[in-house]
C-alpha cells in the first residue's frame, strides 16, 4: 500500500515540474544535451589543462634561464675581479725572485705592491673603514680590547688591530679595534 502511495505522489511531483516547466517556457534537458554540454566540459577541461602546463613550462624555462644568467654574472664579476688582483700577485712574485741585498729596494717594492693592491679595490668598490679616533659602531668595528683613558672620549676607537673593509653598504670585514671605556 506504501508503495502504491509513494509512486502516486513521485507522479504528482513529474507532473507538476512538468507544468511548470511548460507554463515557465523552460526545456527539459535531454540526455542527448546532457552528453553534448559533458563534451563541452571535458574539451574546456583539457584546453585550460593544456594552457597550465604550456604556463608552467614557461615558468620552468625561466627559472632556468635566469639561474644560468645569474651563474654567469656571478662568474663575469669573479673574473673582472680577479683581473684587477692578479697583477698584484704577479708582482709579489716579482718580488720573491729578487735575490739582492738592498732592504730599503725590497721596503719601496712592497710599498709599491701594497699601494697597486689597494688601488685594486678601490676600482671595484672596496674601501676600508674609518676607526682611528672615531666612534665604536658595532656595524662596522668589533672591539676586541677595551682600556680607560680619561683623556679620550668613551666608546672611541684608540687602536685599530685589524683593518676593515666594505663595498658599498656591505660590510666585507669588521675593524678589530681597541676601545676606550
Amino acid at each position: 500500500m506504501n508503495d502504491n502511495i509513494n509512486e502516486e505522489l513521485a507522479e504528482e511531483i513529474v507532473d507538476e515540474i512538468s507544468d511548470e516547466a511548460e507554463n515557465t517556457g523552460e526545456d527539459i534537458i535531454s540526455d542527448e544535451e546532457k552528453i553534448e554540454n559533458y563534451d563541452q566540459m571535458i574539451e574546456e577541461n583539457a584546453a585550460l589543462q593544456d594552457k597550465y602546463l604550456r604556463i608552467y613550462a614557461e615558468y620552468d624555462n625561466f627559472r632556468k634561464r635566469t639561474a644560468k644568467e645569474k651563474e654567469e654574472l656571478y662568474a663575469g664579476a669573479t673574473a673582472d675581479v680577479l683581473k684587477d688582483i692578479l697583477p698584484v700577485l704577479d708582482n709579489f712574485e716579482r718580488a720573491l725572485q729578487y735575490s739582492g741585498d738592498d732592504l730599503l729596494k725590497v721596503q719601496e717594492g712592497l710599498q709599491m705592491i701594497k699601494t697597486q693592491f689597494a688601488d685594486a679595490l678601490a676600482r671595484i668598490g672596496v674601501s676600508e673603514i674609518p676607526a682611528e679616533g672615531e666612534q665604536f659602531d658595532p656595524e662596522l668595528h668589533h672591539a676586541v680590547a677595551h682600556s680607560q683613558d680619561e683623556s679620550q672620549p668613551a666608546n672611541t676607537v684608540t687602536h685599530v688591530l685589524q683593518k676593515g673593509y666594505i663595498k658599498g653598504e656591505r660590510v666585507i670585514r669588521e675593524a678589530m679595534v681597541k676601545v676606550v671605556n
